[in-house]
């Protein structure tokens, strides 16, 4: 079985770049964290430990695709002084090759947009997985962590109910005047379009293992689906997961596992309170099983807390 690795990732701090989010994203829009916050753009050559960890723990993946706008995260170098004997080839992949025929919606700023079009990347075999530049792997992992041998997925989630969520997001949007764009938010709006009634899925922020032929029959039946979610430059309350949308309906299909994440995943996000990310680094030491790492908004720690961190990944990584 062939599988390919996708990978999103932007250079926020790259000034082109910032000068389009501030053409397109208006003042309001700036000022939402949850919508267009420096934080979801901020570039700390994640990048460079993601790419690491699959030439280090996944080499049997056939290529790397990382996906971005304009913008070149130039691996070249890091990979021939790192892997010398040979490592994953590396195409970068921009907007506009995933948006042809839809190139009235770029610029996008919309994590959720491009991912619902990954599937589109020229060449991108049929099982990928898709990786935010954010999450790396932390020890080797086998195909089968990510596909079966009959080609079905595994999905990596918990379950929760629709009823409740629907619920609290009526609440939640009576006392904020609006509702919230939030994770679970597109994740319950998928299962809403998969005709879901009972329960969802909550996904875990580990890489997911995608079919290309899913979205493809998928939108070419549905394609006002496929319009809605990428109309939108920034994250918008409406839009909808692909992936939660991908996994709901291989499951009615039963062509996917769920599995519980348990001690598979570490996830830190800096909470700006003393002692928090030594604790959480303390947790990840005495993990014994732990196979994917998410150290989400690391531009929030502090300078002394992400040398610890990066420290950790280049000791485990071994660069």
């Amino acid at each position: 079985m062939t599988i390919d690795a996708v990978i999103t990732w932007v250079d926020g701090d790259d000034p082109r770049h910032r000068a389009k989010r501030a053409q397109h994203g208006g003042q309001e829009l700036r000022e939402n964290e949850d919508i267009a916050g420096s934080t979801r753009f901020s570039n700390l050559g994640e990048i460079y430990y993601c790419i690491a960890s699959l030439n280090r723990f996944a080499p049997w993946l056939h290529k790397i695709y990382i996906v971005t706008d304009e913008q070149d995260p130039c691996v070249g170098a890091f990979l021939a002084e790192h892997f010398p004997n040979g490592h994953i080839p590396v195409e970068v992949v921009d907007h506009k090759a995933i948006f042809r025929g839809y190139e009235q919606y770029l610029p996008t700023f919309n994590s959720i947009a491009i991912e619902t079009m990954t599937w589109r990347i020229p060449g991108l075999s049929e099982h990928y997985i898709e990786f935010n530049d954010d999450l790396l792997l932390a020890a080797p992992v086998d195909p089968t962590d990510f596909f079966l041998p009959d080609g079905s997925s595994v999905c990596y989630a918990t379950r929760c109910s629709m009823l409740w969520t629907k619920l609290t997001r009526m609440l939640k949007a009576q006392k904020n005047g609006q509702k919230r764009v939030t994770f679970k938010g597109s994740m319950y709006n998928a299962a809403v379009i998969a005709n879901r009634r009972c329960s969802y899925l909550k996904l875990a922020h580990t890489p997911k293992a995608l079919r290309k032929s899913v979205y493809e029959n998928y939108f070419s039946l549905h394609l006002d689906h496929m319009l809605k979610n990428i109309e939108h430059r920034f994250r918008h309350a409406e839009q909808f997961t692909s992936q939660e949308l991908q996994y709901l309906l291989l499951e009615a299909e039963g062509r996917v596992q769920i599995r519980p994440v348990d001690e598979n995943l570490f996830f830190l996000q800096p909470k700006g309170r003393k002692g928090y990310v030594d604790q959480k680094m303390k947790r990840l030491q005495q993990m014994k099983h732990c196979k994917f790492c998410c150290f989400n908004s690391l531009d929030k720690a502090t300078i002394e807390e992400r040398a610890q961190i990066i420290g950790w990944i280049t000791d485990r990584i071994g660069l």
